[in-house]
């Protein structure tokens, strides 16, 4: 191991015991190792063989063993023992500008942070502006500051990259060289994830067309240029593939780059069965090319109905589509009202008002709000007071407005046994309750499964929100068993969320698959926090689509008296309530 190397090692060994929390003279001790051994003049392994190390300035006898043992074995067991004690994400968040490791460690004491992921979904939901030492500038700046770390991480949420895909799609359907141009790859899918941005352009002239491309101010670099496709780097940090094509090869083109590689591989097989040729230029009987003009055709010379592309992933999508049975799947106009949602009250930017203003204003017919429960002091979860004096709120705003709808409930935590946040008789007070964990992610299987299991089947459970607890590309989901819960929920009557928050996405499109086949209702929950939140419904119609979702399967497309039944056939009163 080099002196370089060594440097770099107690260099971060400082780093990692700030963010311990431990005595700062102890952590400044490796840096002034360090920096003597950035001047040191003689030779570090003659010193260390020679037990002459401890005379080097800053370097006592416990430093001088831990760097002999670097010098000798190229390892350090204190160095490797610290660094698995402490979150990697840690080591991360450093990066961003302003956070220290004493926010670091105040964030991970506080509200559990070990991730960036995890750091800018609290963000989001406004868990910093409270925090001691923190407040909402500091969190602005934190999310600016996650903005340009992430910048080059290989993988993005949907979220992130389909406004620029889409706008890029719009500049080239004004193109005059460009006679037809479509979205492919996992985008066009609606894959929660995905690496780059797939167009696939129909053109005659593709040399100018690909020229123009590659000029365009917001390509950072030009990867690759050929004759029928440019790759680019965009300035924002994500690569950009234009397929070219001529417009006899769109059809069979679209269909091929938009995939899934299993949904394509199922399809040739088969062409392959019926006696053709299928491939990215055309679908083939010997060397006569089957005229298809569009996707439509294309899947109506292979005996299949139009299969919508958020299905195209080989689970089912071909076989129901030879049948005639595919899902008639939910679009955004089906929906009519909203559930998941936070105000003022707890951790939401804006007052019950506004929101209920705001909801009406999109066209909705009725929203549900669920702020936090008590147990959830991070996010002023509310006191038995507070429900009291928010739902002679609500009364007060449902009376003036008898076209418009704001339904009582309550984000109630799932305690570590499995119990709700508050007793019954504050629970019966409630339209509905969304059942969720937000804390002690880590238990085992068993355990959290039985936790989830006896929140389910709680008579005053309505929903349960974010059934895995993932956050995409940041944490992982709970250890549980899905399908148990699944199950359980289907034999409860109880309503799943997919929570389509763009960094939850939860339940996973699979798992809305298995549930529907269940018979269990889906909702989706915007989990909104601000406004803005509003606007995650084209994603959440997105991901639903490809968990095979239909209307008749959610509530959001309950109409306002329908949802006012449903809700009231579910809740549970206490006697005297």
């Amino acid at each position: 191991m080099t002196t370089n190397e060594i440097i770099k090692i107690l260099e971060e060994i400082s780093l990692l015991l700030e963010l311990k929390g431990e005595n700062p003279f102890k952590a400044r001790s490796y840096l002034v190792a360090a920096r003597s051994l950035e001047t040191l003049e003689e030779d570090l392994p003659d010193l260390v063989r020679e037990n002459r190390l401890d005379s080097v300035r800053g370097i006592g006898e416990a430093l001088s063993k831990k760097i002999g043992e670097l010098v000798l074995t190229g390892r350090l067991a204190y160095y490797e023992n610290l660094k698995a004690s402490i979150p990697p994400g840690h080591l991360e968040m450093l990066k961003i500008p302003g956070l220290g490791p004493k926010k670091i460690n105040a964030l991970y004491d506080r509200l559990g942070i070990e991730t960036v992921g995890e750091l800018e979904y609290a963000c989001h939901e406004n868990h910093l502006t409270e925090l001691p030492g923190f407040g909402r500038k500091t969190q602005d700046k934190i999310l600016d500051g996650i903005k340009q770390i992430l910048r080059y991480r290989e993988r993005r949420l949907y979220a992130e990259v389909i406004g620029e895909a889409e706008g890029l799609l719009n500049l080239l359907k004004g193109w005059k060289d460009v006679m037809e141009v479509r979205l492919g790859g996992s985008l066009r899918r609606g894959y929660e994830t995905v690496k780059d941005i797939d167009l696939l352009a129909a053109t005659r002239d593709p040399g100018s067309l690909g020229d123009s491309f590659a000029a365009l101010p917001v390509v950072e670099s030009i990867i690759a240029k050929g004759e029928t496709k440019i790759s680019v780097a965009l300035e924002s940090g994500i690569n950009c593939d234009l397929r070219l094509v001529t417009p006899e090869e769109f059809p069979y083109a679209l269909h091929h780059f938009t995939g899934s590689r299993e949904h394509n591989t199922a399809m040739r097989g088969r062409a392959k069965h019926r006696g053709l040729k299928m491939n990215e230029y055309g679908l083939f009987r010997d060397d006569q090319n089957i005229l298809c003009r569009n996707e439509e055709e294309l899947f109506q010379a292979l005996g299949l109905a139009y299969i919508p592309p958020e299905l195209r992933e080989n689970m089912g999508e071909i076989e129901a589509a030879e049948k005639g049975t595919l899902p008639r799947l939910i679009e955004e106009r089906d929906i009519r009202g909203l559930f998941h949602v936070h105000t003022q009250a707890s951790d939401g930017a804006d007052s019950l008002e506004t929101l209920a203003r705001h909801a009406r204003e999109k066209g909705f017919s009725y929203i549900g709000i669920s702020d936090h429960s008590r147990s959830a002091f991070y996010a002023g979860g509310l006191s038995v007071e507070a429900i009291r004096v928010q739902h002679d709120r609500i009364d007060e705003l449902n009376a003036r407005d008898s076209s418009f709808r704001i339904f009582k409930g309550i984000e109630s935590d799932i305690l570590p046994d499995g119990r709700l946040d508050y007793d019954d008789e504050v629970l019966a007070r409630f339209d509905f309750v969304i059942a969720a964990v937000h804390s002690q992610f880590g238990m085992p299987e068993a355990n959290m499964t039985r936790r989830i299991v006896a929140a389910l089947s709680n008579p005053f459970t309505t929903i349960l929100a974010h059934p895995t607890g993932r956050l995409l590309l940041a944490r992982e989901a709970y250890r549980l068993n899905i399908q148990e819960v699944i199950d359980v929920a289907a034999a409860e009557g109880k309503v799943l969320e997919l929570n389509i928050n763009p960094q939850r996405l939860d339940l996973d499109w699979r798992n809305c698959i298995l549930a529907k086949r269940k018979g269990i209702k889906i909702v989706l929950g915007p989990d909104i926090h601000n406004r803005e939140a509003f606007d995650y419904l084209p994603l959440g119609v997105k991901i639903a689509r490809k968990g095979w979702i239909e209307p008749d399967d959610c509530i959001n497309t309950l109409s306002r008296e329908e949802a006012i039944r449903f809700l009231e056939q579910r809740r549970i009163r206490c006697p005297g309530a």
